[in-house]
């Protein structure tokens, strides 16, 4: 997406200090400091794609008076504690082989996706996927996929951030 239409998305800034300072009197409202940050486990599968991820976001977190500790967790029993959703922060990865936003969308917002872990469900936006899907224009079909992820920014962004 280009930052022309970026620049419009819900709580998208191209100033990362003024979105940081913003983050920490958040934090702060809510009793956090640098010297009594939020600490929170980030629970991640041990291999390096899933793991250095997980590190350079503790880091950014920090800045927020956000303390991650890294949970670790075997590949074997990384699936089952995702599906049981027995985490307070996850980052998992989505990677796919094709320059395609099908496997993504319906894997990760589409309702009816076993592997939409935050359960995150609109009906149009459903609905857009199917559409984006099966629009064979090009750029009509980009101008689909940038609203859905309008839509999707929109709905998970919080009011003061609008």
């Amino acid at each position: 997406m280009p930052p022309e239409i970026m620049k419009l998305l819900p709580g998208y800034s191209a100033d990362v200090e003024k979105s940081r300072a913003q983050g920490r009197s958040l934090m702060e409202e809510l009793g956090y400091s640098k010297t009594n940050p939020l600490r929170v486990k980030i629970s991640t599968r041990n291999i390096p794609t899933y793991r250095n991820p997980a590190a350079i976001l503790i880091d950014q977190l920090k800045s927020i008076h956000i303390e991650g500790e890294l949970e670790l967790i075997d590949t074997s029993i990384w699936q089952a504690k995702v599906t049981r959703k027995a985490y307070s922060v996850g980052l998992n990865n989505t990677g796919v082989g094709l320059d395609d936003p099908d496997v993504n969308l319906y894997e990760n917002y589409n309702c009816n996706s076993e592997r939409n872990y935050t359960q995150y469900c609109d009906k149009e936006v459903d609905a857009l996927i199917d559409k984006q899907s099966q629009e064979i224009d090009k750029d009509k079909r980009r101008a689909l996929v940038w609203e859905i992820e309008r839509k999707l920014a929109e709905d998970r962004a919080p009011d003061h951030l609008s």
